[in-house]
């Protein structure tokens, strides 16, 4: 296979935007040239690059792959970056559009509380929130730390959008009516019912990112997330939130 070889895939990557010097691509590519030449031309041989004297450019051909490949390429590390959490959880919650996308969260980072800081949210993720025009949300359980959250958010006068499961929409009302009444109040909290299954555990989304929490490959609640602080990653989750949105039900009152 022409793209077997990871030098040359790299290289039909960092030709996308345009010619390049054999030395800028040695460089980026932390190779030899020994090594590197031998590459180039069996891409050369296969009318995928030319070039004139030391710069390298895409044919027309190699521009047509380029453009298909780089999203290709993109989604293999993104899942082999995480392989160790896409393989031990459920990922069928999440809409085949995005996940037909799910390279736009690449620069994800995984993280894992431990025991003593499992019932608190991330710190630094809250300062982001707080730091947010608006923040939303969506919830499949009750987290002992969001009411909290949700009032330093109210506070500080920023914009808060929530969508709850049918399911924890129905516990909230029935087991805790005044303070679904009190957050309700507020002309900056907007609360919605989402009528079918949410297959996501819990989705925040900033300004800059989000934080993802997904069941375990048996439906059980895990502890690990995923936060991505990048405007593409930013850019998913939010469709995501709005994925939602489009069909949940806006709670006026109890």
């Amino acid at each position: 296979m022409i793209f077997a070889s990871e030098k040359r895939k790299n290289t039909l990557i960092l030709l996308q935007d345009g010619p390049k010097d054999i030395t800028f691509l040695l460089e980026q590519l932390k190779t030899t040239r020994t090594s590197l030449l031998p590459q180039l031309k069996i891409m050369e041989k296969h009318n995928i690059l030319s070039h004139s004297g030391s710069n390298y450019k895409l044919t027309r051909i190699g521009k047509l792959l380029a453009n298909e490949a780089k999203p290709f390429f993109e989604t293999l590390e993104t899942f082999d970056k995480g392989n160790s959490y896409l393989s031990t959880h459920n990922f069928d919650g999440i809409p085949q559009q995005f996940l037909k996308r799910i390279r736009e969260i690449k620069d994800f980072v995984l993280i894992e509380p431990d025991h003593v800081d499992s019932q608190k949210l991330n710190a630094e993720y809250l300062a982001e929130a707080l730091g947010s025009e608006a923040v939303y949300f969506v919830f499949t359980f009750m987290h002992p730390g969001t009411i909290p959250v949700l009032q330093q958010l109210l506070d500080s006068n920023i914009n808060i959008y929530v969508i709850d499961s049918k399911e924890l929409t129905f516990k909230l009302i029935n087991e805790m009516p005044d303070t679904c009444q009190y957050f309700l109040s507020f002309d900056n909290l907007r609360i919605y019912s989402y009528p079918k299954t949410i297959g996501i555990c819990s989705l925040t989304v900033t300004d800059n990112g989000f934080l993802l929490r997904l069941l375990s490959k048996n439906n059980e609640f895990s502890n690990k997330q995923i936060i991505c602080v990048s405007p593409e990653g930013r850019e998913w989750a939010k469709g995501l939130y709005d994925f939602y949105e489009k069909d949940a039900e806006l709670i006026t009152e109890i």
